[in-house]
């Protein structure tokens, strides 16, 4: 069984920059320095499962190397098998933790551990549509909650018979965006609507746009290029939220971007929720030019942000759901309406690790 000396390699020169990485964090000029702290931290927890892993992988090898020259040159029988023994199941362990390793040194979006935003939104289907996208929001919802995860809505629009017409939130919790940003597309609902009086199965859809929260060090927003408007929050069948203007409304003159947050009573509570999600569609935009980029290289990319893409549909006569970007299709639809999406998203993270692997040349 060969070694993969080009595995090592790699290996080595992650465990370099882990120790110098390790140093700079105890250098009086770097703690005090923020933004370089901050960053260097974050290279730091990424690294470290992979100098760790490494370090198994070594003892690993030597091990083998040892039972090695154990079977070849031991005199007593019983060692010898014991050896033997040994060497069998190191052997079997190496191809898995080499492919664990190859898996961490994939190049990590740097997005991917940060909080989420949300947007779920009709389209065809007027009414239908509206109450399918109040499904998917419950559905995520239930999803959120299974990992700990904190929902916060900051806008909707309800639609006229349940649903919503659109509805945003925020998704705070450790790999929140890594692990939603594969809902991002067209979501397909088939089935017979409530105001079917002839059973016949309509087609509707509703997209799905995920972004990460960017931080302050990601982007920087004048506030020259602000308008920012007051109104009244409305609550369900247009009560009054309360009767102070307390919803606000920014509009990002440069790029036309509107948003809006009417969740807290709290005016400066609005703004500041209302801020993180126009920053967070600014730097979205910058984003989508980098993955245009990669998707224009990588002919089957699983997560491309393209919004516009249909990439599911929930079939609910036959209780189906098929993801059209890996090919997978479930009748388990019940099930996965109350949140038991994990799965589907981890096969889809495996598959995209699967084309990165094949870039990669390891």
């Amino acid at each position: 069984m060969e070694t993969n000396n080009l595995l090592l390699t790699k290996l080595a020169d992650v465990e370099k920059k882990f120790a110098e990485i390790e140093k700079s964090l105890t250098d009086p000029e770097v703690i005090s320095d923020n933004k370089k702290f901050v960053k260097l931290n974050k290279e730091y927890k990424t690294l470290k499962p992979i100098v760790d892993t490494y370090k198994k992988y070594r003892d690993i090898l030597s091990n083998i190397e040892t039972n090695r020259e154990m079977v070849a040159n031991e005199k007593d029988p019983e060692m010898k098998e014991l050896a033997k023994e040994e060497l069998e199941e190191l052997e079997k362990q190496l191809p898995q933790i080499e492919e664990k390793i190859k898996i961490l040194l994939l190049p990590k979006d740097p997005e991917d551990d940060k909080n989420a935003i949300i947007e779920i939104r009709a389209g065809t289907g007027g009414d239908e549509a509206s109450l399918f996208a109040g499904e998917l929001f419950r559905m995520y919802q239930k999803f959120c909650e299974t990992k700990g995860w904190k929902v916060e809505v900051t806008h909707f629009t309800e639609g006229t018979v349940g649903g919503y017409k659109e509805i945003v939130a925020e998704i705070k919790g450790d790999g929140a965006y890594g692990t939603l940003k594969y809902e991002a597309g067209v979501h397909r609902v088939q089935r017979v609507p409530q105001t079917e009086t002839q059973g016949r199965i309509h087609t509707s859809a509703v997209s799905v746009a995920v972004f990460p929260e960017a931080d302050d060090i990601d982007i920087e927003v004048k506030p020259d290029e602000i308008r920012k408007d007051i109104f009244c929050s409305s609550g369900p069948g247009g009560q009054s939220v309360n009767t102070t203007y307390s919803a606000v409304r920014l509009t990002h003159i440069p790029t036309g971007i509107v948003v809006s947050c009417q969740d807290e009573r709290s005016q400066t509570r609005n703004l500041e929720k209302a801020m993180r999600e126009l920053k967070a569609r600014l730097y979205q935009i910058e984003l989508e030019k980098k993955m245009a980029e990669i998707t224009a290289k990588r002919k089957t990319m699983v997560s491309t942000g393209d919004r516009s893409a249909k990439i599911r549909t929930y079939n609910f006569p036959q209780g189906r759901i098929t993801d059209h970007r890996i090919n997978y299709t479930s009748y388990n639809l019940q099930d996965f309406m109350e949140g038991n999406i994990g799965e589907l998203i981890e096969k889809l993270q495996m598959a995209e690790n699967a084309e990165k692997l094949k870039e990669s040349g390891l």
